[in-house]
């Protein structure tokens, strides 16, 4: 098996690949240009382009996730990750989400390929410890429009559900939702709060990117494509409260820099305004 287990295509994703606000990770496919999505658009049937998993892949793709598992549990950046949760202003607003609800389901959008690169297996590895960890985080689903059945094999050996519809982010949270979206596009975020927009926000955590950098961004750089295509995510900074996390190692740079916690509280007696 060691003698097999070397990956099927050479590890790319470098520290030198700057972070991008609104163009889509490597292994997605980039659109031309934002688009607004009809209703009748919001949940297509999906299933891989791939129909047939390979065995001798899921079993070194299951063998890999593991040992991403076990490095990503032993090191400082999850411990540090751990503790700030259990600050007890983070852990506040956990449970002011839960309310009188037990657990809060996990729902992970735009993981990436699994197979193919490094920080998304950290980032699954991340999400699949906080499940072990927290008695309060529930089941976890999972989609990407880019993952093989090789991949979606794995992820429900690994106790996740993969969705059999690409929902485009418009997830309602009618019960508590965590969002785990590390490093999505803005036009991702932004479906997610349209469609949440008003007492639902209340339900929902995200894990993903810096809103705040969106924010600098705009107003630094003056760019129109953000403003036209992440209104929702400008527009929800004013009643909402960001945490960043520390990313303490080069290991962990490319999976998570520039990401943090969101919580929302809405102002409910005021209609929510878009900038």
């Amino acid at each position: 098996m060691a003698a097999s287990s070397k990956a099927l295509i050479p590890e790319t994703l470098t520290r030198n690949e700057d972070w991008t606000i609104v163009l889509p990770r490597r292994g997605k496919q980039r659109r031309n240009s934002p688009r607004i999505i009809t209703p009748k658009e919001e949940q297509k049937p999906w299933c891989p382009s791939e129909i047939e998993s390979d065995p001798h892949r899921e079993s070194m793709l299951f063998q890999r996730m593991l040992n991403c598992i076990k490095k990503m549990e032993s090191s400082q950046f999850y411990q540090n990750f751990v503790d700030q949760i259990q600050t007890p202003d983070v852990l506040s607003y956990f449970y002011s989400v839960l309310g009188s609800e037990l657990n809060m389901q996990m729902v992970i959008y735009g993981i990436g390929s699994i197979e193919l690169y490094e920080p998304p297996r950290l980032q699954l590895s991340l999400a699949i410890l906080m499940k072990r960890k927290f008695s309060w985080v529930g089941d976890i689903e999972i989609f990407d429009p880019i993952l093989s059945a090789t991949e979606a094999r794995v992820l429900e050996a690994l106790g996740c559900s993969v969705l059999s519809v690409n929902e485009q982010g418009r997830r309602c949270a009618m019960k508590p939702t965590l969002f785990f979206m590390p490093h999505c596009e803005a036009e991702l975020y932004n479906n997610l709060l349209q469609a949440n927009w008003g007492a639902m926000l209340k339900h929902m955590v995200v894990f993903g990117n810096s809103f705040e950098m969106y924010h600098q961004h705009v107003t630094e750089f003056k760019s129109s494509t953000i403003v036209n295509t992440a209104k929702h995510v400008l527009a929800v900074r004013r009643f909402s409260n960001e945490f960043g996390i520390d990313v303490i190692s080069d290991d962990y740079f490319a999976a998570f820099h520039d990401s943090g916690w969101h919580f929302f509280n809405p102002d409910l007696g005021i209609e929510l305004q878009l900038i």
